[in-house]
This record gives structure tokens, C-alpha cells and sequence, in this order.
């Protein structure tokens, strides 16, 4: 070596190893995408769209272009005049219902299953449930095993405020015109002039007008996926606090490069050698690339309901599921084999490590704690939100229309590659962050990561929360009471 120059420090071996491992193991992802993809042969056969009706269509459209031409479009969906105290009664009710539903992301998914076996003609309520379900375990992914190592509290509390968020003002919205529908069979009438009341868009009405003449599911899904996408876009996504602070965030845009975003209905027990209790579920379902679009949520959503609806064998496993395994928010609720939502002793340190073997975990490795809602966040106060009816303009009626699946209909593989991807930026962040920390030889083996502190139980909402955006005691972070 010349004289005067210092030898860069070595690279550690440990980092190599681990990513060598993670290379090796890339079998097992080969595996799972080669298996879903002969899956999503088998399931095609079986699919159909589910479109409206060209009569109901056309009636619909009619409708609403009556309703753009009314003056007053675009004012605060919130009327009065209700003709009676008994109607007084309802809507009151109704408001009681849905608040005391609306405690948590666990309640509200429970209470879309409940009202969906009393009216399966409500296809939207079987499909709220599960996306709920998803929203739920993406909450709990936050305080889970890996997701802590990459994000910092400050970045987790945010997005767990805009996911609570957007679960609650949907379900703000939605449910009522549910239990609305349910109040309407009672009375062995239609009840939907009641709606404005519950301040549901004029976008709405025609629709269950339709519905309780024909009683046509499709449209009527279609057109609720379309008015909660509305609903929460400019109440969340274009609320100037979630943009800065969760939206445009690279942690947020980095949820997605990992499929954390990803919605993943099971719909079929993996039994080999009949030992069922252990292994997991096979998955459908999409990725949601970009979240801030409102026109690729709507058509997710719809490729959803297609993928649930459109095929009698996922529709048939998403049933047993949903009604064998209770929602807890943990992912443990469909793959026990590789989750636990058992909780850590403490104190105990997170350590990243390579645990994944194919669609489970390699012998004597730990599972992956997932943690159920109740142990991850506390219950978020709800303040109800203001706003003007969003239906205001035809270019918002093009997404109406057939609800089609994609062609790539089992998602288990893409789920698998998903929790690799993630396991290895875990691991690469820990092993960047502590270079320093060098084994003493490569035969002992990789350097343990420093203990890491689960956060405490969340505070609730300050007394200065502003409807529509987090409250001052969320971490760290930037608050709109700070700016």
C-alpha cells in the first residue's frame, strides 16, 4: 500500500450474509408467484364482470343530469324540514348507531359483517368489511415487528392518523345510508328522502331510489364505491395537513414500493399433509399504487368488487373466512404460521433477521409480531366533518360503469414478495445504521440491533383537534397547530 493512504474500513460480512440469504430464499418467492399464477388460470374461468343494467344505466345518468341542472349544486349536503318527529326519532337514531359503531377501525368492520348477513342484497358491506380488515392490519403493521425499524414514531403516528381517518369518515358516511335501507324494509317503504338529513350527497338518492325498485347490487356498489372515494378526498387526501405530512412524504411513498398498500382478501385454506390449523390462507386481491389518485382508488375499488363478486369461489372462501376468524387487526388472523399477535416481553429488543422461508418462517425462527389494534392504538376521538356535496359536475360520473377483475386474480405470490421486500430493508436499514457494530469473527455471527422502545400507549386527541386533521399530541412531527 503506498505510503500515506489508510485502507477503507471492510464491509460487513454480515450485511454479505444477509444478503446472500435473502437471495437464496428468492426460491421461495419463485414458488409462491409460479403457484399464483397457475391459480389465477383456474380462477379466470370462473369470472365475470358485473355491470348495471343498460335500463338502470340509463336511468341513473337521467337522473343525475336532473340533478346537476338544480340550482344550489355544490352547497353543504345538510337540509331541513323534516316532516315529523317520528322521522326526527330516526335519523337520530341512526346518528347514535353509527357513532357508537364508529369507536375503531375493529368495531366498524364488525358492523358492515353484521348488517351484511342480515341483507346480502348488500354486496358493498361484505366488501367494506374486508377492505376495513385490510385498513386494520395496515394500522397494526406500524407497531409490528418490522415497520418501527424503518419509520420513525413521529412518520408512524401520521399515517396511522390518515388511516384512521379515511376508515372513519367513510364509514361516517356509508353507514347510515345501510341502516337507512334496513329502516326503509321495516317500514315497508322507501325512506331516502331522509338522506340529505344525514348529510349523504344528492349523488345517492337516485341511486337508492334504483335499488329499491330493482334491487340490482351492481350499480348500487359501484356507485357507493364512488361517492366514499369523493367523500374522502376532499376531507383526507387534499386536506393540506395529510398532504405535507403523510401523502407526499417519501415514508408513505416507500409503504408502497414495499405492497404495503396492498389488499389481500383470503379465500382458500393451504392444507398440505392435512395439517390445516397452521398453515395460511391463499390471497386475492390488488396493490394500490397511488393512493392520492382519486380515479385509480375508485377502479381498485371496483376491480375489488369484481374479484370478491365476480367469482363464486372467492365469494364462497372470503364467506368462511370472514365468518371462522373474527377481525383483531392482527395479520395473524390469516396466517398464524408466520404472525403472532402474542405480545413481547419487555423490555425486548427488535431484532432484524432474516426469517422468511418461502410463505412462512425458517425452524426455530420467531414469528412476526403483529399486534391487534386494541394493543397497537388507542380509540381516536371522531368529530364529525363539514363540507359541500362533491357531486357537482359530469366528469365525475365517467367512473360509472362495469366492475371488471384483473387477470393476475390470486395475489398470495405478490403478498410473499411484498414481506420479503420489507424484511430486507428492515435488515439493510438496521445493518447500515450500525456499521460500526462488527462481530468479532465471522463465525459469530451478525451484530443484534440495539433494544428498540415500542411506543407507549397513544394519547387521544388533544381539546384543540381540528376535524379533518391530527391532533397536537400525535409524536413529534409537524402539527397544525405548530405551523
Amino acid at each position: 500500500m503506498p505510503f500515506g493512504k489508510i485502507a477503507p474500513p471492510p464491509r460487513p460480512l454480515y450485511l454479505k450474509r444477509r444478503l446472500l440469504f435473502w437471495l437464496k430464499t428468492g426460491y421461495g418467492i419463485l414458488r409462491e408467484a409460479s403457484s399464483s399464477r397457475r391459480r389465477s388460470r383456474v380462477l379466470r374461468r370462473r369470472s365475470v364482470p358485473l355491470a348495471p343494467s343498460a335500463e338502470t344505466s340509463a336511468w341513473l345518468r337521467q337522473a343525475w343530469q336532473e340533478l346537476l341542472a338544480q340550482p344550489g349544486g355544490g352547497t353543504t349536503a345538510n337540509c331541513t324540514g323534516i316532516s315529523s318527529a317520528k322521522e326526527q326519532e330516526l335519523i337520530g337514531a341512526i346518528r347514535r348507531q353509527t357513532a357508537e359503531a364508529n369507536r375503531n377501525n375493529v368495531t366498524r368492520t364488525a358492523a358492515y359483517l353484521a348488517l351484511y348477513r342480515q341483507h346480502p342484497e348488500l354486496h358493498w358491506a361484505l366488501l367494506a368489511h374486508m377492505v376495513s380488515r385490510n385498513g386494520g392490519w395496515s394500522m397494526t403493521d406500524l407497531a409490528g415487528d418490522l415497520m418501527p425499524l424503518l419509520l420513525s414514531p413521529g412518520e408512524r403516528r401520521n399515517i396511522f392518523e390518515f388511516l384512521e381517518r379515511s376508515n372513519a369518515l367513510i364509514f361516517h358516511d356509508a353507514y347510515p345510508q345501510l341502516l337507512l335501507y334496513r329502516e326503509s324494509l321495516a317500514a315497508g317503504k322507501p325512506l331516502f328522502y331522509l338522506l340529505p338529513q344525514l348529510g349523504v350527497s344528492r349523488f345517492m338518492l337516485p341511486v337508492w331510489e334504483r335499488f329499491w325498485l330493482r334491487r340490482e347490487p351492481a350499480p348500487l356498489t359501484v356507485c357507493l364505491i364512488m361517492n366514499e372515494q369523493h367523500y374522502i378526498e376532499g376531507r383526507v387526501v387534499q386536506n393540506p395537513y395529510f398532504r405535507k405530512n403523510v401523502l407526499e412524504r417519501p415514508a408513505f411513498r416507500f409503504q408502497a414500493e414495499l405492497q404495503e398498500t396492498q389488499v389481500a382478501f383470503p379465500y382458500r385454506r393451504i392444507t398440505p399433509d392435512g395439517t390445516e390449523e397452521r398453515f395460511p390462507w391463499r390471497l386475492c386481491g390488488l396493490t394500490l399504487e397511488r393512493f392520492s389518485h382519486l380515479r385509480e382508488r375508485i377502479e381498485v375499488g371496483k376491480a375489488l368488487y369484481a374479484i370478491l363478486f365476480g367469482n363464486p369461489l372467492i365469494k364462497s372462501g372470503v364467506h368462511d373466512f370472514a365468518a371462522a376468524q373474527p377481525h383483531t387487526g392482527s395479520r395473524a388472523d390469516y396466517h398464524p404460521a408466520l404472525f403472532t399477535a402474542a405480545q413481547k416481553a419487555s423490555p425486548r429488543p427488535v431484532t432484524a433477521a432474516e426469517r422468511l422461508d418461502g410463505y412462512g418462517v425458517r425452524a426455530g425462527a420467531p414469528l412476526l409480531y403483529s399486534p391487534r389494534l386494541a394493543d397497537a392504538w388507542a380509540d381516536q376521538p371522531f368529530e364529525a366533518p363539514g363540507g359541500s356535496d362533491w357531486f357537482t359536475k359530469p366528469e365525475q360520473l365517467r367512473p360509472f360503469g362495469p366492475a371488471k377483475a384483473p387477470r393476475a386474480l390470486d395475489s398470495t405470490g405478490e403478498s410473499c414478495l411484498g414481506l420479503y421486500k420489507l424484511e430486507l430493508a428492515a435488515i439493510l436499514k438496521t445493518a447500515i445504521s450500525q456499521e460500526t457494530s462488527m462481530p468479532a469473527s465471522p463465525q459469530d455471527g451478525p451484530a443484534s440491533p440495539a433494544p428498540y422502545g415500542w411506543p407507549e400507549a397513544d394519547p387521544p386527541h388533544s381539546p384543540e383537534y381540528i376535524p379533518g386533521l391530527p391532533s397536537a399530541a400525535a409524536g413529534t412531527e409537524e402539527s397544525p397547530h405548530h405551523q
